[in-house]
């Protein structure tokens, strides 16, 4: 089993492996490349393409953008994120169509043993002793709007055309169409036609 086997059937896994060490090692070059590069250079969608393991079309990252893997990153149709977008996908992480992210957000489907030992000096069953790590995935459906300031762990789904409030951390699960905002953050109420800015038009 392969160490990139081993993160995608939920065991722990050792992120110093050379195989995972390249896959990063190509993903933080990318990075550097799309945040030298001005807002307005057609690279960056190419270095977009390269960088992430799937993305539809009509996407814009305002930069800058830090990514850890990339290629266990599936971004649908419409995909928007503002300044300073922090990627941990050592798990998969899924976003769906029409997705909004405000400045500074972080998906995280990414975690550590509590156990220092286990955290820090993990026996592997061919011998090698290491730091392990294990990542929960995440699912982001389609219209959701992220603010600025989430953080969102592994574990987690977030409904189809759910908002999370400015400053939240995600840690369990949100339904589809409920304002949810708070740490930890909680779905506070279903979102309606009463929500409308239409008059604002």
């Amino acid at each position: 089993m392969s160490e990139e086997d081993r993160i995608f059937a939920g065991k722990l896994f050792d992120a110093q492996r050379p195989e995972l060490k390249n896959l990063k090692h190509k993903a933080h070059i990318l990075c550097q490349e799309y945040n030298s590069l001005d807002e307005y250079d057609g690279r960056r969608s190419l270095i977009i393409r390269d960088l992430m393991g799937e993305i539809g079309t009509g996407f814009y990252l305002q930069g800058p953008i830090q990514v850890n893997y990339g290629c266990h990153t599936t971004v649908g149709d419409h995909f928007f994120a503002n300044f300073n977008l922090t990627i941990m996908d050592d798990g998969k992480i899924t976003i769906g169509d029409h997705v909004m992210l405000g400045p500074n957000v972080s998906l995280m489907a990414t975690s550590h043993p509590l156990l220092a030992l286990e955290r820090c000096a993990m026996k592997y069953p061919d011998g090698h002793v290491s730091v392990s790590e294990y990542a929960p995935e995440i699912i982001i459906e389609d219209y959701v709007w992220i603010a600025c300031n989430v953080v969102v762990c592994g574990g987690v789904r977030i409904g189809k055309g759910a908002v999370i409030g400015a400053g939240s951390v995600v840690v369990k699960d949100i339904p589809a169409n409920y304002l949810a905002y708070g740490n930890p953050c909680r779905p506070v109420r279903p979102i309606t036609e009463k929500d409308s800015k239409m008059h604002l038009l």
